[in-house]
């Protein structure tokens, strides 16, 4: 049985963006919709290390984290070859970001998932799954929002608006900008 033709090796479509953008549900409709398997690397660091990111956080500290996140996302761009959901601060890693740009000139596509403070506030709550936001989640995603902004645009081939928008849409959009099937760069 063999896949869809793709322009490049690795992953059909890799989505980076910041918490609550979005990307584990549209990565897993868009992989159901591609026939396809879905791998998010923070669930990768999590079956790697048997806790979650969360512990992994105040047990070691994000230092700590963000070198295990870094192998497992270099481990995922070399054997996935489905959609893969990068953890919202993967593109902090000057090595990931050059393996995502090495990514998207080879044909790849690279999606940047953004939303405005107001809707990922909203979709965060006060979750306690989410390490990084800290006390103050309101004010923590404010910044990462302003200072992740340039690096998830560096490695990008897409950018979308995630806010209120219905999920069938951003996954449209995201379909609509793959390569067709069979093409060749």
């Amino acid at each position: 049985m063999s896949g869809p033709v793709r322009a490049a090796a690795g992953p059909r479509v890799v989505l980076v963006g910041p918490p609550a953008s979005g990307k584990t549900t549209v990565g897993t409709r868009l992989a159901g919709e591609l026939g396809t398997g879905f791998r998010d690397t923070d669930h990768d660091v999590e079956v790697e290390t048997g806790t979650s990111v969360a512990d992994l956080f105040l047990t070691h500290g994000e230092p700590h984290f963000r070198t295990l996140e870094e192998r497992a996302v270099a481990r995922a761009l070399a054997e996935h070859d489905g959609v893969l959901a990068l953890g919202g601060g993967a593109v902090t890693s000057a090595a990931t970001r050059a393996l995502l740009v090495e990514h998207g000139r080879a044909g790849g596509t690279v999606v940047w998932l953004d939303v405005d403070l107001a809707s990922a506030a909203k979709r965060v709550g006060l979750s306690r799954d989410r390490p990084i936001l800290g006390v103050n989640p309101r004010q923590m995603l404010r910044t990462m929002l302003a200072t992740r902004a340039p690096l998830y645009g560096e490695v990008a081939t897409l950018h979308l608006q995630t806010g209120s928008r219905p999920v069938a849409d951003v996954v449209a959009d995201v379909r609509a900008a793959l390569p067709a099937v069979g093409s060749t760069p």
